[in-house]
């Protein structure tokens, strides 16, 4: 896909060059390039190009700013194919951006090493596809885990809820299980604590429970 038109916002300006450099001679044509998300709206408003490489930090504040212009840009344009670069695997500020889907993808700055690798993940992000960075996904599975509130419980304990999300009540479950009635109770006893539904006199917090466990699925 070589004289793919390209516009770069990075407020690094060695970096910047850098890349733009790396990107002339592996045969892409740099038709513009900015250090803040300002910028980068006036030259993609002025000139929609093919493809915007942008950093999520920029000037004036380096909070997201390059974030939200890649959000307008995939508003207003598209078709315009954009890769956020950034040098923090941020899941909460990824998984907004690509869940706009198509023509989209989030790269760590260290991960432009390769050049190859790197002209790859352009071309593949311009041509429909969407790239995440390995690190991001680690991450998200990592919060996954952190996050499941399924993850105290013992197998034993799952195989229960998930008998009790099926609507079984605990004689029902006990015969299925092969077991007594009081071994399931204690078990659903378990199961309502590690989720932290303390007593309340009532029957909501199997009903919680059980939204607990299909919601994790």
């Amino acid at each position: 896909m070589s004289g793919l038109r390209v516009v770069l916002a990075e407020d690094d300006i060695l970096l910047r060059e850098g890349i733009a450099s790396l990107l002339q001679r592996s045969g892409f044509d740099v038709v513009g390039q900015v250090a803040d998300a300002a910028a980068l709206l006036s030259l993609v408003r002025g000139s929609p190009p093919e493809l915007a490489i942008v950093d999520v930090r920029m000037p004036p504040g380096y909070l997201t700013e390059g974030l939200q212009a890649a959000r307008a840009i995939r508003e207003e344009f598209p078709e315009v194919a954009i890769l956020v670069l950034s040098a923090h695997a941020e899941v909460e500020h990824a998984m907004e951006l690509l869940a706009g889907g198509r023509k989209i993808g989030y790269l760590l700055k260290s991960r432009v090493t390769d050049m190859a690798e790197f002209v790859e993940t352009l071309e593949r992000i311009a041509r429909g596809g969407s790239v995440v960075d390995p690190a991001l996904v680690q991450e998200l599975i990592s919060a996954r885990r952190r996050n499941d509130p399924l993850a105290l419980l013992s197998p034993r304990e799952r195989e229960v809820l998930s008998l009790m999300a099926e609507g079984r009540s605990n004689a029902g479950i006990a015969r299925r299980l092969w077991v007594s009635e009081g071994t399931v109770e204690k078990h659903v006893r378990n199961i309502l604590t590690k989720l932290g539904l303390g007593e309340t006199g009532d029957d909501h917090r199997r009903v919680l429970a059980v939204v607990t466990f299909l919601d994790a699925h």
